[in-house]
């Protein structure tokens, strides 16, 4: 008997017949659709060979877009082979179902999408139940991790509940597709059409495509209505260095309604009579209040998930989302990165005990070959498994990006910005064995006492009081720079505010004494604006889709966050590309700014008055949220099916009750001027 391995495409089918010990592997079985051997048989899908019918399949009346025929809610899905790829489904069927083969060793890419597209083949070719069915499960396609999958592989059915999370997500985002791109395309197209004076006009929304346009109208609509706030700060310069003023307990001004914030107020003649009131008496003079020196620490950042590398290649390169994961993907195939579609930042405790075999292999990767050899040599590693950096409960499917540490005769044949992402996910892993940045910190507390009524200028009280003002200054210089030896200081060489001071200056700061008079040269004010919010680029949207809905900077702050997020790793770069072919949304390609388009606003406002829940952000992700615990077993299917079904058909029928357009046109015209040439 004989084992099949079937895969995702036919470059992965190539490195397991390798693995194998397929000699010129990566020539055998193009004209077949598979290659065979004493002992095996390997063969590939095309991608997807399966998809789901259309309406019409069930009923020939269902082709015509009608009320009538809304809401269409199967109780029993239809599935049929995709046209341009019959050929290989028929020659994948044929091998399934074969006499001589044992078992299927399942090789699709691991996760919920790689799992969907063998399960539709196995139901389409209608395997037998009675054949050894086992899951290859892998992070990397190196010969090693391939064998290991083999070896490791579980039997199919471990996986029952991943892939009932994938045949309803594929069922939810048809449900929704159909029947409210129907729905609001027969209630509304023919208003947009008579509006825009275009002859044709589908509203096409989706569960996660329609969720993320809402982001972005909102923040253009933000930034839109944004009005300008002046504001003034208070800034005293002594000799070498600057305080900020702000009004904490001890000031005339805490919780004045004068301010805008604690450390500056909204109108410059409020500052001014605080200078006035701070300069009654000369010489101007700051008693040392508080003085605060301490070392602080910086860790390295987390590994690399795919949204944080969409991110930082978005800033860097300013290369896409999409564009990024199909690099990755490039990097991954040939054995240079593990696997890509992973949402976690962390390793796990079986990698990690390995993990000197990564860091080893990339002694021969030449920019960082000097870094990889003084963790080896200094053990660097081997704590690691004890750090944050390891987490087993904080991965699903797969462990964050890392190197290999093989493969490197590849990075010949990629592109110079396929070279630059391997090599910042290179510098990302190594940093993690390398100690913290350390940063010498010296913070001042300075006070003036005045005189004053303690409320508005002007307003004068019988009893004047007594009140401390107090000026802050902060102070740091990087004393060690730990991992950012790998990583590169933040911002090159250019120095912050705080690390203008020399080291001596630093010191003579950390020496004041609690008491300590010091003189003031001047009393300043520094004018100030808010600002509007910025506008996602592909990179932060990709990360506020992870953290729903939710622009997350701060790595740290970022951490923190939990549950699910909108979409998921392998799918948020296809739904920003599909906005753009939409035409709802523009990507601009040097700067990877994302806006919305004029269509793109009224297909907000058209879903914004009819199926709202469509926009939140946090509706969403709890429907994300609910596959997940279909494919972890909190869930059951019959469970998800009901409360998805009941939400498509009571939306569905809600649109078709609405009487609205009349109020749309208004809202279309007050967007308009914004798009006008």
């Amino acid at each position: 008997m004989k084992n099949l391995y079937i895969a995702e495409k036919p470059s992965v089918a190539r490195e397991f017949a390798k693995a194998l010990g397929v000699k010129d592997a990566d020539k055998a079985g193009t004209k077949d659709g598979y290659i065979e051997t004493a002992d095996s048989i390997m063969t590939w899908c095309v991608g997807h060979l399966v998809t789901m019918s259309y309406p019409d399949a069930y009923d020939a009346n269902l082709k015509r877009w009608s009320m009538e025929t809304i809401p269409f809610v199967p109780t029993e899905y239809k599935y049929e082979i995709i046209d341009a790829a019959s050929r290989q489904f028929n020659v994948v069927k044929k091998l399934l179902n074969r006499d001589d083969v044992g078992c299927i060793y399942v090789c699709t890419d691991s996760g919920r999408e790689g799992e969907y597209i063998y399960r539709l083949v196995d139901q389409m070719a209608q395997v037998s139940k009675d054949k050894e069915k086992r899951r290859v499960w892998i992070d990397s396609q190196t010969e090693e991790e391939i064998l290991r999958g083999i070896r490791e592989a579980k039997e199919l059915s471990a996986y029952d509940n991943l892939s009932d999370s994938a045949y309803l997500r594929a069922q939810e985002d048809y449900l929704m597709g159909i029947n409210f791109s129907r729905a609001l395309t027969l209630k509304y197209s023919q208003t947009v059409k008579n509006y825009l004076k275009t002859d044709k006009c589908v509203i096409a929304v989706g569960r996660v495509m329609t969720c993320v346009l809402g982001m972005i109208v909102k923040r253009e609509r933000e930034i839109r209505e944004f009005v300008p706030t002046p504001f003034y700060r208070v800034i005293a310069s002594l000799d070498g260095f600057d305080a900020e003023w702000k009004a904490v307990e001890s000031s005339a001004y805490f919780q004045s309604p004068l301010l805008y914030k604690e450390n500056g107020f909204k109108k410059e003649e409020t500052a001014k009579h605080l200078i006035e009131q701070l300069s009654i008496d000369k010489p101007i003079e700051f008693k040392v209040a508080k003085v605060e020196k301490k070392i602080e620490k910086k860790a390295p950042p987390m590994l690399y998930n795919l949204a944080e590398l969409q991110n930082d290649c978005s800033r860097l390169f300013k290369i896409s989302p999409s564009d990024t994961l199909k690099i990755v993907q490039e990097l991954y195939e040939k054995k240079l990165l593990t696997y890509p579609r992973t949402d976690a930042r962390v390793l796990s405790t079986a990698v990690a005990k390995e993990i000197y075999k990564n860091i080893s292999g990339l002694k021969k990767y030449a920019p960082l070959a000097g870094f990889a050899d003084n963790i080896i040599a200094q053990g660097g590693y081997k704590g690691i498994a004890k750090s944050k950096y390891v987490n087993d409960k904080q991965i699903t499917d797969h462990y964050a990006i890392i190197p290999t540490g093989q493969g490197f005769g590849a990075l010949n044949s990629v592109s110079d910005t396929a070279k630059g992402v391997y090599d910042i996910v290179a510098k990302r892993f190594l940093s993690i064995f390398y100690p913290a940045a350390q940063y010498e910190k010296v913070s001042l507390i300075l006070t003036r006492s005045i005189t004053a009524d303690g409320s508005e200028e002007g307003n004068t009280t019988e009893v004047s009081k007594a009140y401390d003002e107090s000026f802050f200054a902060n102070f740091k210089r990087l004393k060690s720079p730990g991992y950012m030896q790998i990583s590169g200081i933040p911002g090159g060489d250019k120095k912050g505010e705080d690390e203008k001071l020399s080291p001596e200056m630093l010191e003579s700061l950390g020496n004041l004494k609690k008491g300590q008079i010091l003189p003031v040269n001047s009393l300043d004010i520094k004018e100030g604006e808010t600002t509007p919010p910025k506008r996602y680029s592909s990179g932060t949207l990709i990360l506020a889709m992870e953290n729903a809905g939710q622009l997350i900077e701060d790595e740290e702050l970022r951490s923190q966050i939990k549950g699910s997020g909108i979409g998921t790793s392998a799918t948020r770069d296809s739904i920003i590309t599909k906005l753009v072919t939409n035409k709802y949304i523009a990507l601009n390609k040097k700067t990877q700014i994302v806006t919305p388009t004029f269509l793109g606003e009224i297909i907000y406002d058209v879903v914004y008055y009819s199926i709202n829940n469509l926009l939140r952000a946090e509706m969403t992700a709890s429907w994300e949220k609910g596959l997940t615990g279909v494919a972890d077993g909190s869930i059951s299917k019959e469970e998800y099916t009901e409360k998805m079904n009941s939400f498509v058909i009571s939306n569905t029928e809600l649109v078709k009750k609405l009487d609205n357009q009349y109020k749309i046109t208004y809202i279309f015209d007050k967007v308009r001027p914004f798009y006008k040439k």
